[in-house]
């Protein structure tokens, strides 16, 4: 990389605070409109850039990377997934990749939480009603939902945010299940009073409310199929903060609909933006807006996480958040 002021493109907009210090520590160009960059802007970047900062709405592909200048040694992502990039063929070019891992993980798992809590206790269909006017008064059996004490959550990815959601869902009264690739360590496991489960089929169904907390990988690209979705219990309920690809996106929505399942609470989807609009009919589902880490404070850490990558990069040295292809 050269001795001056390394060229960082950034193709969103990022936070004042954030794009401030970039351009006083790089030759920064930001996306001040923060139009979303199709891929021949994407290309035209990495053609000229020493560091691309993308977000996870970018899609970095091998048709992007192969493309790249010889300048571009680093891919600094504002994330923590970078399942929208190829890092097997930038590896393969010489350029590092880096996330900005562990900085979402209480947002995310508030989320999550706020989505076990709205689903089965209908919170979302109350407000609707409320607005709608059809409120006339306390009726003893008027917007029954569940209750979540004392029910089965079944956390499927038992990392970071998983165990974050575990503490929240423990205190909520919850019992707490997990399926992972491998038990967390025992004295986790203990705190949390958790029960592991190899198998994901019989997990799923004995859970009441079952939350994805995995990240998506080609690996667990429908991890839950149409045929694992028909093993919970139609009473069950199941909540996304990871990512839509993990579902079977299409399965899920017949079910909902068929009354197979008891509801939903998604916070990703498989094609977004688009969202399938069988769920956008549904009142037994809360759906947001990929709002899941959508904190100012989140938002600055990561940022700094960015920075911290870059700036590490160009001193010389190995950026603390590199992804490595046996993380993923």
């Amino acid at each position: 990389m050269a001795a001056s002021k390394p060229l960082v493109i950034v193709t969103r907009k990022l936070p004042d605070a954030i794009e401030t210090r970039m351009r006083e520590l790089f030759d920064a160009r930001l996306n001040v409109d923060d139009h979303p960059m199709d891929q021949a802007e994407l290309i035209e970047a990495v053609q000229k850039a020493d560091v691309l900062v993308p977000t996870i709405t970018d899609r970095i592909d091998s048709k992007v990377i192969v493309r790249a200048g010889p300048r571009l040694k680093l891919i600094a992502n504002f994330g923590t997934g970078v399942d929208n990039i190829d890092v097997a063929t930038a590896l393969d070019k010489g350029i590092t990749v880096t996330n900005t891992p562990g900085v979402l993980t209480e947002d995310t798992a508030d989320m999550t939480m706020a989505l076990i809590l709205a689903v089965p206790r209908r919170v979302v269909e109350g407000n609707d009603e409320l607005r709608a006017e059809h409120f006339h008064g306390w009726s003893p059996m008027w917007m029954l939902g569940q209750r979540i004490w004392g029910k089965r959550l079944g956390i499927v990815g038992m990392g970071r945010i998983g165990q974050a959601v575990a503490r929240r869902a423990k205190a909520f009264g919850l019992q707490i299940h997990y399926h992972n690739r491998k038990p967390v360590h025992g004295g986790i496991e203990q705190e949390l009073e958790a029960t592991y489960w190899d198998s994901l089929d019989q997990m799923l169904a004995r859970m009441d409310i079952v939350s994805i907390n995995c990240p998506h990988t080609p690996g667990t690209y429908h991890l839950l199929s149409a045929r694992r979705l028909k093993l919970m219990k139609p009473t069950a309920y199941i909540v996304n903060t990871a990512r839509g690809e993990v579902i079977d996106e299409n399965a899920l929505a017949r079910m909902l609909e068929a009354g197979q399942l008891a509801g939903a609470g998604l916070d990703v989807f498989e094609h977004e933006p688009s969202v399938n609009p069988k769920l956008l009919k549904l009142k037994n589902v809360v759906l947001l807006p990929h709002m899941g880490s959508a904190t100012i404070e989140g938002r600055i850490d990561m940022g700094e996480k960015v920075i911290i990558n870059i700036k590490t990069f160009a001193d010389g040295h190995k950026p603390p958040d590199r992804v490595i292809p046996a993380m993923l």
